[in-house]
């Protein structure tokens, strides 16, 4: 999975889909934490214009083919499993190279596709949860193996 990391964290930016203003919400959550990283992220939210996270509105995207530079951006996925099957599709055509398929956020023909289609999927079995690879949970270990340098606010 150190490999996964590498490319997952060398991506200058970031995108979450499924972001959400609601802090009960995954999608909430995984947005903040890339904000508390000090990482730049996008908020992609096919239903709402914007997101509202650390007291900041925060504009989002439709999809991930609206992003700006596809290529140069690693996505974390928190929807359910028929629309993240979707959205893989569009991130891959976009050009995204490397994925994080949230716990939930997938079923075994999602994390096939990904595994198969992109330079890095994390999503499965492992992590330090119970639950699968989680960004909450695993994300500064992960980006601490892949040498990228960050800051909490």
């Amino acid at each position: 999975m150190e490999a996964a990391f590498k490319t997952f964290f060398s991506s200058p930016r970031f995108a979450v889909v499924g972001a959400s203003s609601d802090p009960s919400k995954y999608g909430h959550k995984v947005f903040a934490w890339y904000l508390n990283h000090s990482l730049p992220v996008q908020p992609i939210n096919p239903r709402a214009p914007t997101v509202n996270c650390l007291r900041a509105t925060h504009a989002t995207l439709p999809s991930p083919a609206a992003l700006d530079q596809p290529v140069q951006t690693s996505l974390s996925i928190i929807t359910p499993p028929a629309a993240t099957r979707e959205v893989l599709k569009q991130a891959k055509e976009a050009g995204v190279p490397a994925v994080w398929l949230q716990p939930g956020s997938f079923d075994r023909e999602g994390l096939e596709y990904a595994q198969r289609e992109f330079k890095a999927a994390i999503g499965g079995r492992g992590g330090r949860g119970g639950e699968g690879w989680c960004v909450l949970v695993d994300g500064e270990g992960a980006m601490e193996a892949a040498g990228r340098e960050w800051s909490k606010l």
